[in-house]
């Protein structure tokens, strides 16, 4: 069974970064996109980024684009997020997941394996 541990969060001032990571193991195949979702109390899970199998392709939320970066090593399994200009409205829990496939998916029910998440505060 595929394992998705993520790291990083944490309380950060408005305009802040954090960097996540999510370490994987146990995939069954090197062509998986890797994604990061948020919760927030009292909204729905949304999208946030994700990326490619090989790198080459990124989607990002509007929210977030220009703020947050993507990225990936496969030869540690390991997924990042770079979080920079932080807002109090970033506050969630960040999940990173993982679904089989060369295309990039955007909505949650299409990633088969999700990590347990990790909180990112961001106080004004």
């Amino acid at each position: 069974q595929v394992q998705l541990v993520e790291s990083g969060g944490g309380l950060v001032q408005a305009g802040g970064s954090l960097r996540l990571s999510c370490a994987a193991s146990r995939l069954t195949s090197s062509t998986y996109a890797m994604g990061w979702f948020r919760h927030a109390p009292g909204k729905e899970r949304e999208f946030v980024a994700a990326v490619s199998w090989d790198g080459g392709s990124t989607k990002y939320a509007d929210s977030v684009k220009g703020r947050f970066t993507i990225s990936r090593d496969n030869a540690k399994n390991t997924v990042y997020l770079q979080m920079n200009s932080l807002k109090p409205e970033d506050t969630a829990v960040y999940s990173c997941a993982t679904h089989y496939g060369t295309a990039i998916m955007t909505v949650a029910v299409e990633y088969d394996y999700w990590g347990q998440g990790t909180q990112v505060t961001v106080s004004s």
